[in-house]
């Protein structure tokens, strides 16, 4: 699943040479069924994804875990491209944390990558003892062959952004990346960017304000993230602390691939735009709003206005392209970053969503539409839920979605997403001019799963992807 040279570890050498790399033809991804009323533990999918094979499109194997209602959510390697300097290093493990329960899984997936298997656990008390940190989110591998992962809280629920870090070959817990004391106020995602010497993290909430739905009197009560934190990557400090306006709910953040980048983008989920952060010739950091999508005014809903709520971002391998999911409105974006300054939308596809014809929802008015969209049916199923997890292929051609935010929200937007299940869905993308094409022969219905209609997340090819591969 990576280029083979001399003297190579995992990877490629840089995001160009990956854009080379094979077409994927398995994907792992999160299946999760706390919320769901399923009593079964969360598992990891493996999903054929190849075209020529007999079993395209169908969930091969499932992982699952020993323990009931971890949450398992976003994933990465023990090491990846950032430890492509090193032979003796080689993605085989990948690293689940837990949202809620904070358990992390080491999944063996080098052994046998169509059939993986349960390589560790490190239990919650290891964590909490040796880091006092809790609610886990963002793996990511360094080019010390450690791995680092994210906090939202403290064991209590708190906000706490602090950063676990694993042993690559062991998995021990080591101990926080931070210095002690040194924790963000909230935590969430995060990416470094050595030849800078800057890491930078962004804030969801503190759990005990998300963990059971979304309550729109905490956006009021300002206790949802508004900042960014700029790190020291040498010092593991925090250096500058950047306000966002028009910036609520700061998720997904993305530099660009190339290492001497000194700049990228985050999407604000609640006000539903993307910003663009960057180095200024000082040395500090600023940002500015790059994207607005614009709320809708309803009938039938939560609000009276509804935003777009973009939940995750994608860079193309080649930083030209941006890629971004309204969860609430139903769309999929592609905007031309050339110029990162003034990104050019180059494609929209609605994908189910909460303002389909028929159902429950009527817009009042819309500054971006002439009507409501038709609701998606794929394959005779009927798309409940809204785009939400996106994944790039590494030559940019083929974007693969899932629709589950988060089993607590989806229960709340989504309640036929818990009934009926997820799904994953495939979209052609068109890598010249611009421009998205839904694949109606492509299907995954976690609504059929043997235990019952599953959320999936996340996804992940074997041999990395846009948003686990760090380059240095």
């Amino acid at each position: 699943m990576s280029t083979k040279c001399g003297n190579c570890g995992p990877g490629y050498s840089t995001p160009l040479e990956a854009m080379k790399g094979p077409r994927e033809e398995i994907v792992y991804l999160p299946c999760i069924y706390r919320n769901t009323g399923t009593e079964a533990p969360d598992y990891l999918a493996t999903v054929d994804v190849d075209p020529k094979s007999p079993q395209y499109c169908q969930v091969i194997h499932r992982l699952p875990m020993p323990n009931l209602k971890d949450e398992l959510h976003h994933s990465g390697w023990n090491t990846c491209s950032s430890c492509f300097g090193d032979s003796t290093k080689s993605r085989t493990k990948l690293v689940l944390p837990s949202l809620i329960s904070s358990r992390i899984y080491v999944v063996d997936v080098g052994s046998e990558p169509r059939a993986p298997k349960l390589h560790k656990v490190i239990e919650p008390k290891d964590i909490h003892a040796k880091c006092e940190l809790a609610f886990l989110h963002t793996s990511h591998c360094l080019a010390s062959g450690e791995v680092m992962i994210s906090s939202l809280g403290d064991v209590k629920g708190n906000g706490k952004g602090g950063f676990v870090l694993l042993d690559g070959e062991t998995f021990e817990v080591k101990g926080t990346w931070e210095r002690p004391g040194g924790a963000a106020p909230l935590g969430y995602d995060f990416w470094y960017q050595p030849r800078h010497n800057v890491m930078i993290s962004t804030e969801w909430a503190a759990p005990n304000v998300l963990r059971d739905g979304f309550n729109p009197a905490d956006v009021e009560a300002g206790l949802y993230g508004s900042h960014l934190y700029v790190w020291d990557w040498q010092r593991h400090e925090i250096v500058q602390t950047l306000s966002l306006k028009d910036g609520l709910i700061p998720l997904e953040i993305r530099f660009l691939h190339n290492p001497d980048a000194a700049q990228g983008f985050v999407g604000c989920a609640l006000s539903s735009t993307i910003q663009r952060f960057y180095k200024n010739e000082g040395g500090t950091w600023s940002v500015e709003k790059v994207i607005q999508v614009p709320p809708k005014k309803v009938k039938g809903w939560l609000l009276p206005e509804m935003p777009g709520l973009i939940t995750d971002i994608l860079l193309s391998l080649d930083d030209r392209f941006l890629y971004f999911s309204n969860w609430l409105h139903g769309d999929l974006r592609q905007y031309d970053i050339s110029d990162p300054q003034r990104p050019r939308l180059t494609g929209q596809l609605f994908l189910g969503g909460s303002i389909v014809k028929g159902g429950p929802v009527q817009v009042l008015e819309d500054q971006e539409l002439k009507s409501q969209p038709e609701p998606l049916v794929v394959k005779g199923k009927r798309v409940a839920g809204g785009p939400q997890m996106i994944q790039l292929s590494l030559d940019g051609k083929r974007l693969y979605i899932t629709t589950s935010l988060y089993s607590a929200w989806d229960k709340q937007f989504y309640p036929d997403l818990i009934r009926e299940g997820s799904v994953m869905l495939q979209v052609d993308v068109d890598t010249v001019k611009g421009g998205l094409k839904l694949n109606p022969n492509f299907l995954v219905d976690f609504g059929k799963e043997p235990l019952g209609p599953a959320l999936a997340h996340e996804l992940r090819y074997p041999g990395g992807d846009c948003s686990s591969d760090i380059w240095i």
